[in-house]
């Protein structure tokens, strides 16, 4: 019980994992921060005052600091289960290529972030537009005109994702963000900004004025940079922040640029975020054509 009070204190989740290799798969895909693998008689080993050796298995890119938080956590546990200071040998294994003395420059970590604000603002811009066109009535004339809806959406659609693309291409030039896999780093964007469209038409569908496209876009942003600040403190959120489009596009910004991934590594990111666009896009142009009709 004391052991379970210590867990929830500091805010920790233990997972069971029914072998060695499940858990190194866990922590090396991020859904764990760190995996502990104790030796089966571990307790048994403290009790005789026998010295067991405890393997902690780290990803590449999470900080000296939470390394040893973890180190004192399985002290402060030992001590709970023994009534005596741990007497472990400790093990580190780092999962991944170890970044050791590599330092990631600011602006790499803060990259992401900055890829996610852009892109969104941009969002809001369009949202502001298609909604002032809707209210105006212009849309509508519009749609008297040969003009149909497939090509009002399609011109809409053209604008802003050419213009969030653009924007998104301008920050990765000033801050050097193109200097590795330029094409994975392009594709990215490109589907980051179909991405941003389909919401963008989502938030106008809902929106009556500049007030509620202000409302909705800074509920989106706040949402979409929470998996940025999962680079920042890897270990921050666990599973779940997968379940939001944008982390895709963070993840692979930061795999790319700091960690010098892959199309081979990338392949399921780009599908998941090429899907997600089309999905997001999908709805948006059904949600205005009924705002519009």
């Amino acid at each position: 019980m004391e052991v379970t009070s210590l867990l929830d204190e500091e805010n920790l989740i233990l997972v069971d994992y029914p072998t060695e290799e499940a858990l190194k798969a866990a922590v090396l895909d991020g859904s764990e921060a760190v995996g502990i693998a104790l030796p089966a008689d571990f307790i048994q080993q403290l009790k005789a005052g026998e010295k067991p050796v405890v393997t902690l298995y780290l990803k590449s890119d999470l900080p000296d600091d939470y390394r040893a938080a973890y180190q004192l956590l399985m002290e402060e546990i030992s001590f709970m289960l023994t009534g005596h200071g741990m007497d472990v040998e400790s093990e580190e294994v780092i999962l991944g290529k170890d970044m050791a003395g590599m330092q990631i420059a600011p602006r790499f970590r803060m990259l992401p972030i900055l890829a996610v604000v852009v892109l969104t603002f941009e969002s809001l811009g369009l949202a502001s537009l298609i909604t002032s066109e809707v209210e105006r009535g212009t849309a509508r004339a519009l749609l008297v005109t040969r003009l149909n809806p497939e090509g009002l959406f399609f011109s809409k659609a053209i604008t802003g994702t050419s213009l969030a693309f653009l924007q998104a291409i301008f920050l990765l030039l000033v801050t050097g963000g193109l200097q590795k896999s330029p094409g994975i780093i392009l594709l990215t964007m490109l589907l980051g900004s179909l991405l941003v469209t389909g919401l963008s038409f989502l938030i106008a569908s809902l929106s009556r004025d500049l007030m509620s496209v202000l409302a909705w876009g800074i509920l989106v942003m706040i949402i979409f940079i929470i998996p940025a600040f999962n680079v920042l403190i890897p270990g921050l959120a666990s599973d779940w922040i997968k379940a939001i489009p944008s982390y895709f596009l963070v993840d692979i910004i930061h795999q790319v640029i700091n960690f010098n991934a892959g199309w081979g590594q990338m392949q399921t990111n780009l599908l998941l975020l090429a899907a997600f666009s089309v999905v997001f896009l999908g709805l948006g142009v059904l949600a205005l054509r009924r705002r519009v009709a």
